[in-house]
């Protein structure tokens, strides 16, 4: 997994800055419930979402949480006040404090399935009955777009996934989560080229190749073969679930 203490100074230029930011808050903007007064954004990063949630609805009271202290500081420079440190198992929050809880680009991280379920049993605990939860699902095969790139990668390790959606819509349903929509975002600024994918593979981006080894480097070597080394492939599009908590629960 990335060290998030040293990706967070260049973590929003890495990855779409603020046009991939702009789609991914439409999207979750657009399945939260309108008259929404508190939202908890978990997993919430440099808060380059977060923000754009805040400014969307100036009724909207927006918190957000992150582990990472160098991305939480990030975080409270956009959202002065509004940012904690917290895991995202372990919500510092009581039960039911809100009437939205959004992850984004948060479940993929989890270390194992026990951890991916137990952080939507945290949002779905501090949110209120009728509130909803919203999180991006299926990240890994976002990026599968069916270019020469993914055809090269093809048949490296994969690593576990965590946020697949049928898995999500699991754990949520055990929690007092029912579906409540759905919908889709590109990842604006984030299609690969042969040249960047290498520069991924250096340092460290796939968990699965580690940087400098034999197998690595062999799909370097590949990489580096394909046409059009600095043109970059389609954007990945992205998936995003709601789950509305149950009045009974």
């Amino acid at each position: 997994m990335l060290d998030y203490e040293k990706e967070a100074e260049h973590y929003d230029a890495a990855r779409g800055g603020e046009p991939r930011a702009e789609a991914a808050a439409r999207a979750v903007l657009g399945l939260l419930p309108p008259g929404a007064a508190g939202l908890l954004d978990v997993g919430c990063g440099t808060g380059i979402v977060t923000r754009r949630l805040a400014a969307a609805r100036p009724g909207l009271r927006v918190t957000g949480a992150d582990r990472a202290p160098a991305m939480a500081r990030q975080a409270a420079a956009r959202l002065p006040g509004a940012v904690v440190l917290a895991d995202a198992r372990r919500l510092p929050f009581p039960d039911g404090r809100f009437d939205a809880v959004t992850s984004v680009w948060l479940l993929h991280l989890a270390p194992g399935p026990g951890d991916a379920e137990a952080m939507v049993a945290e949002c779905a605990r501090v949110l209120r009955p009728g509130g909803v939860y919203v999180t991006t699902v299926d990240k890994a095969a976002a990026h599968n777009v069916g270019s020469d790139i993914d055809a090269v990668l093809a048949s490296r390790p994969r690593s576990p996934v965590r946020d697949a959606a049928a898995a999500v819509t699991g754990y949520a349903a055990a929690h007092g989560l029912v579906p409540a929509g759905r919908a889709s975002f590109p990842g604006r600024g984030q299609g690969r080229s042969p040249r960047s994918t290498v520069a991924d593979l250096r340092r460290g981006w796939f968990v699965t190749l580690p940087p400098g080894g034999p197998l690595a480097e062999d799909y370097a070597v590949r990489l580096a073969a394909l046409p059009d080394q600095d043109r970059p492939r389609p954007d990945p599009v992205f998936t995003v679930r709601a789950y509305r908590k149950r009045a009974d629960t």
